[in-house]
Protein backbone atom coordinates (compact mmCIF):
# COMPACT_ATOMS: atom_id res chain seq x y z
CA UNK A 1 0.00 0.00 0.00
CA UNK A 2 1.25 3.50 -0.82
CA UNK A 3 2.36 5.52 2.22
CA UNK A 4 0.45 8.60 1.02
CA UNK A 5 -2.77 9.71 -0.63
CA UNK A 6 -3.26 12.40 -3.26
CA UNK A 7 -6.88 13.50 -2.77
CA UNK A 8 -7.53 15.41 -6.00
CA UNK A 9 -5.71 15.18 -9.31
CA UNK A 10 -4.86 18.90 -9.29
CA UNK A 11 -3.43 18.92 -5.74
CA UNK A 12 0.17 20.03 -5.31
CA UNK A 13 0.44 18.27 -1.94
CA UNK A 14 -0.14 14.71 -0.78
CA UNK A 15 -1.05 13.40 2.69
CA UNK A 16 1.10 10.84 4.52
CA UNK A 17 -0.94 7.88 5.75
CA UNK A 18 1.99 6.78 7.90
CA UNK A 19 5.14 8.55 9.04
CA UNK A 20 7.44 8.98 6.05
CA UNK A 21 11.07 9.35 7.03
CA UNK A 22 13.52 11.88 5.70
CA UNK A 23 15.24 10.70 2.51
CA UNK A 24 12.60 7.97 1.95
CA UNK A 25 11.78 7.68 -1.75
CA UNK A 26 8.20 7.36 -3.00
CA UNK A 27 6.69 7.00 -6.45
CA UNK A 28 3.94 9.44 -7.39
CA UNK A 29 2.63 10.47 -10.79
CA UNK A 30 5.40 8.69 -12.65
CA UNK A 31 8.16 10.46 -10.71
CA UNK A 32 10.30 9.50 -7.75
CA UNK A 33 10.24 11.91 -4.82
CA UNK A 34 12.74 11.89 -2.00
CA UNK A 35 11.43 13.37 1.23
CA UNK A 36 13.56 16.28 2.42
CA UNK A 37 12.37 15.90 6.01
CA UNK A 38 10.28 13.50 8.08
CA UNK A 39 6.53 13.94 7.54
CA UNK A 40 4.15 12.73 10.25
CA UNK A 41 1.00 10.70 9.71
CA UNK A 42 -1.82 12.92 8.45
CA UNK A 43 0.55 15.71 7.44
CA UNK A 44 1.20 17.09 3.96
CA UNK A 45 4.26 17.23 1.73
CA UNK A 46 4.82 19.00 -1.57
CA UNK A 47 4.65 16.92 -4.75
CA UNK A 48 5.32 19.99 -6.90
CA UNK A 49 7.49 23.03 -6.31
CA UNK A 50 5.34 25.75 -4.71
CA UNK A 51 6.80 29.24 -5.02
CA UNK A 52 6.31 31.97 -2.44
CA UNK A 53 2.79 33.44 -2.75
CA UNK A 54 1.48 30.48 -4.77
CA UNK A 55 -1.59 28.62 -3.49
CA UNK A 56 -1.24 25.30 -1.72
CA UNK A 57 -3.86 22.99 -3.28
CA UNK A 58 -5.58 20.18 -1.37
CA UNK A 59 -9.05 18.72 -2.06
CA UNK A 60 -8.70 20.41 -5.44
CA UNK A 61 -8.94 23.87 -3.83
CA UNK A 62 -6.62 26.42 -2.18
CA UNK A 63 -6.01 25.85 1.54
CA UNK A 64 -3.79 28.94 1.77
CA UNK A 65 -0.58 30.13 0.18
CA UNK A 66 3.12 29.48 0.61
CA UNK A 67 4.88 32.30 2.47
CA UNK A 68 8.23 30.92 1.35
CA UNK A 69 9.38 28.68 -1.48
CA UNK A 70 8.49 25.05 -0.84
CA UNK A 71 10.50 22.36 -2.60
CA UNK A 72 9.25 18.96 -3.77
CA UNK A 73 9.38 16.51 -0.87
CA UNK A 74 9.25 19.24 1.76
CA UNK A 75 6.84 19.17 4.70
CA UNK A 76 3.93 21.61 4.16
CA UNK A 77 2.42 22.97 7.37
CA UNK A 78 1.93 26.08 9.50
CA UNK A 79 5.61 27.07 9.30
CA UNK A 80 5.44 27.69 5.55
CA UNK A 81 1.72 28.07 4.76
CA UNK A 82 -0.64 30.94 5.54
CA UNK A 83 -4.39 31.33 5.19
CA UNK A 84 -5.93 33.32 2.33
CA UNK A 85 -8.87 34.37 4.50
CA UNK A 86 -9.41 37.92 5.73
CA UNK A 87 -12.81 39.58 6.18
CA UNK A 88 -16.21 39.69 4.49
CA UNK A 89 -16.56 38.65 0.87
CA UNK A 90 -18.93 39.39 -1.97
CA UNK A 91 -20.59 36.31 -3.46
CA UNK A 92 -22.41 35.65 -6.72
CA UNK A 93 -25.14 33.09 -7.28
CA UNK A 94 -23.53 30.50 -9.53
CA UNK A 95 -25.53 27.31 -9.04
CA UNK A 96 -24.22 23.91 -10.05
CA UNK A 97 -26.76 21.19 -10.66
CA UNK A 98 -26.36 18.27 -8.29
CA UNK A 99 -27.25 14.70 -9.22
CA UNK A 100 -27.39 12.10 -6.48
CA UNK A 101 -26.38 8.68 -7.74
CA UNK A 102 -27.85 6.93 -4.72
CA UNK A 103 -30.55 4.30 -4.96
CA UNK A 104 -33.64 4.18 -2.79
CA UNK A 105 -34.22 1.30 -0.40
CA UNK A 106 -37.29 0.45 1.64
CA UNK A 107 -35.42 0.48 4.95
CA UNK A 108 -37.00 1.02 8.34
CA UNK A 109 -35.97 1.43 11.96
CA UNK A 110 -37.79 0.86 15.23
CA UNK A 111 -38.87 4.23 16.60
CA UNK A 112 -41.45 5.88 18.84
CA UNK A 113 -44.29 7.64 17.03
CA UNK A 114 -45.43 10.66 19.09
CA UNK A 115 -48.92 12.12 19.29
CA UNK A 116 -47.95 14.96 16.92
CA UNK A 117 -46.68 12.48 14.31
CA UNK A 118 -42.98 13.05 14.92
CA UNK A 119 -40.66 10.12 15.66
CA UNK A 120 -38.16 9.61 18.46
CA UNK A 121 -35.35 7.07 18.54
CA UNK A 122 -35.30 7.05 22.35
CA UNK A 123 -38.05 7.09 24.97
CA UNK A 124 -36.55 9.09 27.79
CA UNK A 125 -37.89 11.05 30.74
CA UNK A 126 -36.30 14.47 31.17
CA UNK A 127 -36.38 17.22 33.74
CA UNK A 128 -35.71 20.55 32.02
CA UNK A 129 -34.81 23.32 34.50
CA UNK A 130 -35.83 26.82 33.46
CA UNK A 131 -32.90 28.10 35.54
CA UNK A 132 -29.65 26.54 36.74
CA UNK A 133 -30.56 27.19 40.39
CA UNK A 134 -32.76 24.07 40.48
CA UNK A 135 -30.34 21.60 38.89
CA UNK A 136 -29.71 19.96 42.27
CA UNK A 137 -33.43 19.89 43.07
CA UNK A 138 -34.08 18.08 39.81
CA UNK A 139 -31.49 15.42 40.65
CA UNK A 140 -33.11 14.92 44.07
CA UNK A 141 -36.53 14.50 42.43
CA UNK A 142 -35.12 11.81 40.14
CA UNK A 143 -33.59 9.89 43.05
CA UNK A 144 -36.91 9.89 44.92
CA UNK A 145 -38.86 8.98 41.79
CA UNK A 146 -36.62 5.99 41.07
CA UNK A 147 -36.90 4.84 44.67
CA UNK A 148 -40.68 4.99 44.42
CA UNK A 149 -41.31 3.28 41.06
CA UNK A 150 -38.27 0.99 40.78
CA UNK A 151 -38.36 -0.09 37.14
CA UNK A 152 -38.83 3.06 34.99
CA UNK A 153 -39.64 1.18 31.75
CA UNK A 154 -40.99 1.87 29.16
CA UNK A 155 -38.71 4.88 29.70
CA UNK A 156 -35.15 3.98 28.72
CA UNK A 157 -33.39 6.66 30.72
CA UNK A 158 -34.11 9.59 33.00
CA UNK A 159 -31.95 12.69 33.21
CA UNK A 160 -31.74 16.38 34.06
CA UNK A 161 -30.76 18.70 31.21
CA UNK A 162 -28.52 20.72 33.52
CA UNK A 163 -27.32 24.17 32.46
CA UNK A 164 -26.13 27.39 34.11
CA UNK A 165 -28.55 29.86 32.58
CA UNK A 166 -32.14 31.10 32.77
CA UNK A 167 -31.48 34.17 34.90
CA UNK A 168 -29.31 37.32 34.77
CA UNK A 169 -29.55 37.26 30.98
CA UNK A 170 -30.73 39.88 28.52
CA UNK A 171 -31.47 40.12 24.81
CA UNK A 172 -30.30 37.29 22.59
CA UNK A 173 -28.87 35.29 25.49
CA UNK A 174 -32.25 35.21 27.25
CA UNK A 175 -34.03 34.30 24.01
CA UNK A 176 -31.48 31.61 23.18
CA UNK A 177 -31.85 29.95 26.58
CA UNK A 178 -35.64 29.93 26.41
CA UNK A 179 -35.65 28.72 22.80
CA UNK A 180 -33.13 25.87 23.17
CA UNK A 181 -34.80 24.62 26.35
CA UNK A 182 -38.21 24.86 24.72
CA UNK A 183 -36.99 22.84 21.75
CA UNK A 184 -35.68 20.20 24.16
CA UNK A 185 -39.04 20.00 25.93
CA UNK A 186 -40.72 19.16 22.61
CA UNK A 187 -37.98 16.85 21.30
CA UNK A 188 -39.38 13.51 20.09
CA UNK A 189 -36.67 11.53 21.94
CA UNK A 190 -38.39 12.62 25.16
CA UNK A 191 -41.41 10.53 26.07
CA UNK A 192 -42.09 12.85 28.98
CA UNK A 193 -40.76 16.10 30.46
CA UNK A 194 -41.03 17.91 33.76
CA UNK A 195 -40.24 21.62 33.36
CA UNK A 196 -38.86 22.70 36.71
CA UNK A 197 -38.61 26.36 37.67
CA UNK A 198 -37.55 28.28 40.74
CA UNK A 199 -39.94 31.22 40.65
CA UNK A 200 -37.90 34.42 40.48
CA UNK A 201 -35.83 33.84 37.31
CA UNK A 202 -35.89 35.82 34.07
CA UNK A 203 -36.93 32.67 32.27
CA UNK A 204 -40.36 32.78 33.91
CA UNK A 205 -42.11 29.43 33.79
CA UNK A 206 -45.47 30.83 32.62
CA UNK A 207 -43.87 32.78 29.79
CA UNK A 208 -41.81 29.71 28.97
CA UNK A 209 -44.94 27.57 28.84
CA UNK A 210 -46.65 30.06 26.53
CA UNK A 211 -43.62 30.08 24.22
CA UNK A 212 -43.95 26.32 23.64
CA UNK A 213 -47.16 26.57 21.64
CA UNK A 214 -49.05 23.28 21.39
CA UNK A 215 -47.70 20.36 23.43
CA UNK A 216 -48.93 17.04 24.84
CA UNK A 217 -50.26 18.00 28.28
CA UNK A 218 -50.18 14.38 29.41
CA UNK A 219 -46.44 14.21 28.77
CA UNK A 220 -45.23 17.70 29.73
CA UNK A 221 -45.75 19.01 33.29
CA UNK A 222 -44.64 22.21 35.05
CA UNK A 223 -43.55 23.01 38.59
CA UNK A 224 -42.50 26.32 40.18
CA UNK A 225 -40.50 25.37 43.27
CA UNK A 226 -41.07 28.54 45.33
CA UNK A 227 -44.85 28.09 45.22
CA UNK A 228 -45.13 24.69 46.92
CA UNK A 229 -44.32 23.41 50.42
CA UNK A 230 -42.20 20.48 49.24
CA UNK A 231 -40.94 20.71 45.67
CA UNK A 232 -39.37 17.23 45.83
CA UNK A 233 -42.66 15.52 46.65
CA UNK A 234 -44.56 17.62 44.12
CA UNK A 235 -41.97 16.84 41.43
CA UNK A 236 -42.15 13.12 42.11
CA UNK A 237 -45.94 13.18 41.81
CA UNK A 238 -45.75 14.90 38.45
CA UNK A 239 -43.19 12.39 37.18
CA UNK A 240 -45.48 9.57 38.29
CA UNK A 241 -48.32 11.12 36.26
CA UNK A 242 -46.13 11.24 33.18
CA UNK A 243 -44.93 7.70 33.88
CA UNK A 244 -48.49 6.37 34.03
CA UNK A 245 -49.36 8.09 30.74
CA UNK A 246 -46.37 6.45 29.05
CA UNK A 247 -47.01 2.84 30.05
CA UNK A 248 -48.17 1.87 26.55
CA UNK A 249 -45.18 3.29 24.69
CA UNK A 250 -43.43 0.84 22.37
CA UNK A 251 -41.27 0.89 19.28
CA UNK A 252 -42.75 0.38 15.83
CA UNK A 253 -41.42 0.13 12.29
CA UNK A 254 -40.75 3.59 10.88
CA UNK A 255 -39.44 4.54 7.39
CA UNK A 256 -35.85 5.78 7.25
CA UNK A 257 -37.28 9.03 5.86
CA UNK A 258 -38.20 9.97 9.45
CA UNK A 259 -34.56 10.17 10.52
CA UNK A 260 -33.07 13.61 11.20
CA UNK A 261 -29.32 13.43 11.75
CA UNK A 262 -26.85 16.12 12.81
CA UNK A 263 -23.37 16.19 11.25
CA UNK A 264 -20.49 17.33 13.48
CA UNK A 265 -16.72 16.96 13.82
CA UNK A 266 -14.22 17.70 16.55
CA UNK A 267 -10.67 16.82 17.45
CA UNK A 268 -10.08 16.66 13.69
CA UNK A 269 -6.84 15.51 12.09
CA UNK A 270 -5.31 15.19 8.64
CA UNK A 271 -7.51 12.17 7.89
CA UNK A 272 -10.85 13.78 8.79
CA UNK A 273 -11.46 15.02 5.25
CA UNK A 274 -10.25 11.73 3.76
CA UNK A 275 -12.07 9.03 5.76
CA UNK A 276 -14.73 9.89 8.36
CA UNK A 277 -16.11 13.15 6.95
CA UNK A 278 -16.56 11.76 3.42
CA UNK A 279 -18.25 8.71 4.98
CA UNK A 280 -20.76 11.04 6.65
CA UNK A 281 -21.18 12.78 3.30
CA UNK A 282 -22.08 9.53 1.61
CA UNK A 283 -24.42 8.65 4.48
CA UNK A 284 -26.01 12.11 4.17
CA UNK A 285 -26.58 11.67 0.44
CA UNK A 286 -28.03 8.20 1.05
CA UNK A 287 -30.40 9.42 3.77
CA UNK A 288 -31.53 12.41 1.70
CA UNK A 289 -32.28 10.03 -1.20
CA UNK A 290 -34.53 8.06 1.17
CA UNK A 291 -36.44 11.24 2.03
CA UNK A 292 -34.58 11.85 5.28
CA UNK A 293 -32.87 14.90 6.72
CA UNK A 294 -29.31 15.88 7.62
CA UNK A 295 -27.97 19.08 9.17
CA UNK A 296 -24.51 20.64 8.83
CA UNK A 297 -23.43 23.31 11.30
CA UNK A 298 -20.13 24.78 12.66
CA UNK A 299 -20.30 27.96 10.58
CA UNK A 300 -16.72 29.15 11.31
CA UNK A 301 -15.55 25.83 9.86
CA UNK A 302 -17.30 26.63 6.60
CA UNK A 303 -15.07 29.68 6.03
CA UNK A 304 -12.98 28.99 2.97
CA UNK A 305 -15.34 26.28 1.70
CA UNK A 306 -18.61 28.22 1.74
CA UNK A 307 -18.74 28.67 -2.04
CA UNK A 308 -19.06 24.90 -2.45
CA UNK A 309 -22.22 25.03 -0.32
CA UNK A 310 -23.51 28.16 -2.06
CA UNK A 311 -23.23 26.46 -5.46
CA UNK A 312 -25.55 23.77 -4.16
CA UNK A 313 -28.32 26.09 -2.93
CA UNK A 314 -31.75 24.92 -4.08
CA UNK A 315 -32.60 28.41 -5.31
CA UNK A 316 -31.44 32.02 -5.06
CA UNK A 317 -33.34 32.56 -1.81
CA UNK A 318 -31.43 29.73 -0.13
CA UNK A 319 -28.18 31.09 -1.64
CA UNK A 320 -28.84 34.48 0.00
CA UNK A 321 -29.54 32.72 3.29
CA UNK A 322 -26.16 30.96 3.09
CA UNK A 323 -24.43 34.28 2.36
CA UNK A 324 -26.14 35.79 5.40
CA UNK A 325 -25.17 32.75 7.50
CA UNK A 326 -21.48 33.16 6.61
CA UNK A 327 -21.21 36.95 6.79
CA UNK A 328 -23.22 37.22 10.01
CA UNK A 329 -20.75 34.92 11.72
CA UNK A 330 -17.76 36.78 10.29
CA UNK A 331 -19.31 40.03 11.55
CA UNK A 332 -19.71 38.41 14.98
CA UNK A 333 -15.97 37.68 15.01
CA UNK A 334 -15.11 41.22 13.90
CA UNK A 335 -17.47 42.74 16.48
CA UNK A 336 -15.32 41.12 19.15
CA UNK A 337 -12.08 42.21 17.41
CA UNK A 338 -11.17 38.64 16.51
CA UNK A 339 -9.83 37.45 13.11
CA UNK A 340 -12.14 35.16 11.13
CA UNK A 341 -9.31 32.71 10.47
CA UNK A 342 -8.22 32.02 14.10
CA UNK A 343 -8.77 28.28 13.71
CA UNK A 344 -7.66 25.41 13.67
CA UNK A 345 -6.87 24.40 17.25
CA UNK A 346 -3.47 23.20 18.52
CA UNK A 347 -4.74 19.61 18.39
CA UNK A 348 -5.88 20.06 14.78
CA UNK A 349 -2.45 21.36 13.84
CA UNK A 350 -0.72 18.47 15.60
CA UNK A 351 -2.89 16.14 13.51
CA UNK A 352 -1.83 17.73 10.22
CA UNK A 353 -4.34 20.55 9.59
CA UNK A 354 -2.54 23.77 8.68
CA UNK A 355 -5.13 26.49 7.99
CA UNK A 356 -8.83 27.17 8.40
CA UNK A 357 -9.38 26.45 4.69
CA UNK A 358 -7.67 23.08 5.19
CA UNK A 359 -10.04 22.35 8.06
CA UNK A 360 -13.15 23.74 6.33
CA UNK A 361 -12.67 21.85 3.08
CA UNK A 362 -12.42 18.67 5.15
CA UNK A 363 -15.29 19.64 7.45
CA UNK A 364 -17.79 20.31 4.66
CA UNK A 365 -17.17 16.83 3.25
CA UNK A 366 -19.78 15.76 5.84
CA UNK A 367 -22.48 17.41 3.71
CA UNK A 368 -21.91 15.09 0.75
CA UNK A 369 -23.14 16.40 -2.59
CA UNK A 370 -26.84 17.01 -1.88
CA UNK A 371 -28.68 20.23 -2.62
CA UNK A 372 -28.98 22.64 0.32
CA UNK A 373 -32.72 23.05 0.89
CA UNK A 374 -32.87 25.36 3.92
CA UNK A 375 -30.79 27.45 6.33
CA UNK A 376 -31.75 27.61 10.01
CA UNK A 377 -30.90 30.36 12.45
CA UNK A 378 -29.66 29.31 15.88
CA UNK A 379 -32.60 27.87 17.81
CA UNK A 380 -34.84 27.27 14.80
CA UNK A 381 -36.20 23.77 14.20
CA UNK A 382 -36.27 21.68 11.04
CA UNK A 383 -39.04 22.21 8.53
CA UNK A 384 -37.60 20.93 5.23
CA UNK A 385 -36.46 17.41 4.49
CA UNK A 386 -33.06 17.14 2.84
CA UNK A 387 -29.72 18.80 3.60
CA UNK A 388 -30.03 21.82 5.92
CA UNK A 389 -27.45 24.27 7.27
CA UNK A 390 -27.68 25.52 10.87
CA UNK A 391 -26.14 28.62 12.42
CA UNK A 392 -23.94 27.66 15.36
CA UNK A 393 -20.31 28.06 16.42
CA UNK A 394 -17.82 25.25 16.02
CA UNK A 395 -17.63 24.58 19.77
CA UNK A 396 -18.37 20.88 20.16
CA UNK A 397 -20.89 21.04 23.01
CA UNK A 398 -22.71 24.16 21.78
CA UNK A 399 -22.95 22.93 18.18
CA UNK A 400 -24.05 19.41 19.13
CA UNK A 401 -26.70 20.81 21.49
CA UNK A 402 -27.91 23.12 18.70
CA UNK A 403 -28.26 20.16 16.33
CA UNK A 404 -30.27 18.25 18.92
CA UNK A 405 -32.43 21.29 19.67
CA UNK A 406 -33.13 21.72 15.93
CA UNK A 407 -34.84 18.31 16.02
CA UNK A 408 -32.04 15.87 15.18
CA UNK A 409 -32.61 12.53 16.90
CA UNK A 410 -28.88 11.75 16.86
CA UNK A 411 -25.59 13.49 16.15
CA UNK A 412 -22.81 11.85 14.13
CA UNK A 413 -19.48 13.16 15.38
CA UNK A 414 -16.24 12.47 13.52
CA UNK A 415 -12.93 12.72 15.35
CA UNK A 416 -9.27 11.98 14.71
CA UNK A 417 -8.02 12.59 18.22
CA UNK A 418 -11.02 11.35 20.22
CA UNK A 419 -13.51 12.91 22.63
CA UNK A 420 -15.85 11.33 25.21
CA UNK A 421 -18.67 13.86 25.54
CA UNK A 422 -22.25 13.57 24.33
CA UNK A 423 -25.19 15.93 24.09
CA UNK A 424 -28.77 15.13 25.12
CA UNK A 425 -29.35 12.87 22.09
CA UNK A 426 -27.18 9.90 21.08
CA UNK A 427 -23.82 11.31 19.97
CA UNK A 428 -22.05 8.71 17.84
CA UNK A 429 -18.26 9.01 17.54
CA UNK A 430 -16.73 7.99 14.21
CA UNK A 431 -12.93 7.74 14.14
CA UNK A 432 -10.86 8.95 11.21
CA UNK A 433 -8.10 6.43 11.91
CA UNK A 434 -7.87 2.92 13.30
CA UNK A 435 -5.31 3.89 15.94
CA UNK A 436 -7.67 6.10 17.98
CA UNK A 437 -10.50 3.57 17.51
CA UNK A 438 -8.41 0.78 19.03
CA UNK A 439 -7.07 2.99 21.81
CA UNK A 440 -10.42 4.52 22.81
CA UNK A 441 -13.02 1.82 22.25
CA UNK A 442 -14.94 3.23 25.23
CA UNK A 443 -15.25 6.57 23.35
CA UNK A 444 -15.39 5.61 19.67
CA UNK A 445 -18.42 3.84 18.22
CA UNK A 446 -17.45 3.29 14.57
CA UNK A 447 -14.15 3.22 12.71
CA UNK A 448 -13.83 4.96 9.33
CA UNK A 449 -10.07 4.45 9.37
CA UNK A 450 -10.60 1.13 7.60
CA UNK A 451 -10.79 3.15 4.38
CA UNK A 452 -7.06 3.76 4.70
CA UNK A 453 -6.54 0.13 5.70
CA UNK A 454 -8.07 -1.05 2.42
CA UNK A 455 -11.84 -1.44 2.94
CA UNK A 456 -13.93 -0.20 0.01
CA UNK A 457 -16.13 2.89 0.33
CA UNK A 458 -19.26 0.94 -0.65
CA UNK A 459 -18.66 -1.81 1.88
CA UNK A 460 -17.96 0.66 4.68
CA UNK A 461 -21.09 2.65 3.83
CA UNK A 462 -23.23 -0.50 3.99
CA UNK A 463 -21.78 -1.32 7.40
CA UNK A 464 -22.38 2.25 8.55
CA UNK A 465 -26.01 2.33 7.39
CA UNK A 466 -26.68 -0.92 9.26
CA UNK A 467 -25.13 0.54 12.41
CA UNK A 468 -27.12 3.77 12.11
CA UNK A 469 -30.34 1.74 11.89
CA UNK A 470 -29.35 -0.33 14.94
CA UNK A 471 -28.68 2.81 16.98
CA UNK A 472 -31.93 4.43 15.79
CA UNK A 473 -33.69 1.24 16.89
CA UNK A 474 -32.29 1.37 20.42
CA UNK A 475 -28.66 0.22 20.47
CA UNK A 476 -26.76 2.53 22.81
CA UNK A 477 -23.63 4.42 21.78
CA UNK A 478 -20.72 5.08 24.13
CA UNK A 479 -21.80 8.47 25.43
CA UNK A 480 -25.05 6.82 26.57
CA UNK A 481 -23.27 3.81 28.07
CA UNK A 482 -20.93 6.18 29.94
CA UNK A 483 -23.84 8.51 30.83
CA UNK A 484 -21.99 11.50 29.36
CA UNK A 485 -24.91 13.76 28.39
CA UNK A 486 -24.72 17.55 28.36
CA UNK A 487 -26.50 20.59 27.02
CA UNK A 488 -24.62 23.80 26.19
CA UNK A 489 -26.33 27.05 25.14
CA UNK A 490 -24.72 29.74 22.98
CA UNK A 491 -23.94 32.89 24.99
CA UNK A 492 -22.95 36.15 23.31
CA UNK A 493 -23.82 38.97 25.71
CA UNK A 494 -23.46 40.28 29.25
CA UNK A 495 -24.40 38.53 32.47
CA UNK A 496 -26.18 40.70 35.05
Amino acid sequence: MKPFIKINEIDNVAVAIRKIDENEQIEIGGQTIQLKETVGKGHKFAIERITKGENVIKYGAPIGHAHEDIEIGQWVHTHNTKTNLSGLEEYEYQPKKQTLNVGQKNLTFKGYRRSDGRVGIRNELWIVPTVGCVNGTAEHIIREFKARVGDISPFEHIQVLKHNYGCSQLGDDHVNTRTILGNAVKHPNAGGVLVLGLGCENNDIEEFKESLGAFDEGRVKFLRSQEVMNEIDEGVELLVEIFENARGDQREDVPLAELKIGLKCGGSDGFSGITANPLLGRLSDFLVAQGGTTVLTEVPEMFGAEKILMERAENEEVFEQIVELINDFKTYFQKHDQPVYENPSPGNKAGGISTLEDKSLGCTQKAGTSTVVDVLKYGETLESKGLNLLSSPGNDLVASSALAAAGCQMVLFTTGRGTPFGTFVPTMKISTNTGIYEMKRHWIDFNAGTLIDGQSQDELLEDFISYIISVASGEKVNNEKNDFREIAIFKTGVTL
